[in-house]
């Protein structure tokens, strides 16, 4: 069974600021809560101090960035949440940009698809077996993780294209897509998981897709909303390639015509809620395990009420 979550749609300054939508997710239908990456906090210490403050919800992070930590503070966060939450953990992660790998490690990793298999092999060997002996080309880690009862930590990956899918297949429990239009998750992602899932002899993973969204309402401009929420992904050249992928072209040059083209192929949803509980299904029936509904153009255009009863009205719609 599919199910619904929601992606918090802000990057908070102090962590207290993400307690709204915490409270929403332990409240409400929502399965779970994720956020992105951002480089002014840190996920995982965001959602241990909603934790504190009472707010034991499932988190996911989609996705966070390998250089900003070695796989085995990357196990050692997850585990930490999972034990302070005492709920399950997905914790995701991806290469990011080449042009962010170069900023912060002076070059890009040689082979993305190597340095990810590493990755995820050091933090896997810490959470289900508690230490690791691992010498590679990109990380290095003779360590050990204490054992301590804690709620399951499934490793993702983001996905956004063929390849990357198929190890996702081999290596992770869960796909983590963004911007991926309905068609494109069930020609292009699926499939590649299965290929790899089935090369490995292992289950497939989750499906887990982040739909950027919004309600369709007479004061607002659904062009300036897909603008506002995804322009930065439509600028860097791993989204614009998985975007052409899926026949949507977009230009470094153009973002309102970026923008126009996201609604025009089905990667920004706009409509009512019965039009938008349709789109979602399309992802359902594309073999989405896990929809999280982004409604960050919403919320940094009219602001947190404003994020917050739209995703109320959201889960309500999508749970007739």
């Amino acid at each position: 069974m599919t199910t619904y979550s929601i992606m918090a749609p802000i990057v908070p300054f102090r962590p207290e600021q993400l307690l709204p939508y915490a409270a929403l997710t332990q409240w409400s239908d929502a399965h779970r809560i994720w956020q992105g990456q951002a480089l002014g906090n840190d996920p995982f210490q965001d959602f241990a101090h909603a934790a504190a403050c009472g707010f034991r919800v499932p988190t996911g992070t989609g996705v966070t960035l390998m250089p900003l930590r070695h796989p085995q503070q990357a196990a050692i966060q997850a585990h930490s949440l999972a034990v302070a939450s005492g709920h399950p953990v997905v914790a995701g992660f991806g290469p990011g940009a080449v042009v962010f790998q170069k900023n912060l490690m002076g070059s890009p990793y040689r082979s993305q698809l190597g340095a990810v298999r590493e990755y995820v092999s050091v933090m896997r060997a810490l959470l289900e077996k508690s230490e690791v002996e691992h010498v590679g080309e990109y990380f290095t880690c003779h360590s050990k993780l204490p054992a301590a009862p804690r709620p399951p930590v499934e490793i993702g990956l983001g996905v956004l294209r063929p390849r990357m899918a198929r190890l996702a297949g081999e290596v992770a429990d869960v796909a983590i897509t963004w911007l991926t239009p309905a068609g494109y998750v069930r020609d292009v992602v699926v499939p590649a998981l299965r290929a790899g899932a089935e090369a490995a002899g292992r289950p497939v993973p989750r499906v887990v897709v982040m739909v950027p969204l919004a309600l369709a309402a007479a004061e607002r401009n659904p062009v300036e909303l897909a603008a506002i929420s995804n322009t930065g992904h439509t600028m860097l050249p791993h989204y614009a390639d998985m975007l052409r992928r899926s026949g949507i072209e977009t230009s470094t040059q153009d973002p309102r015509g970026n923008a126009e083209a996201l609604l025009a192929g089905d990667a920004f949803l706009y409509g009512d809620k019965a039009e938008l509980a349709d789109r979602l299904r399309e992802y359902v029936d594309a073999g989405a395990d896990e929809i999280v509904l982004n409604v960050t153009g919403v919320h940094m255009k009219y602001g947190e009420r404003a994020s917050l009863t739209e995703l109320e009205t959201l889960l309500e719609a999508v749970a007739r």
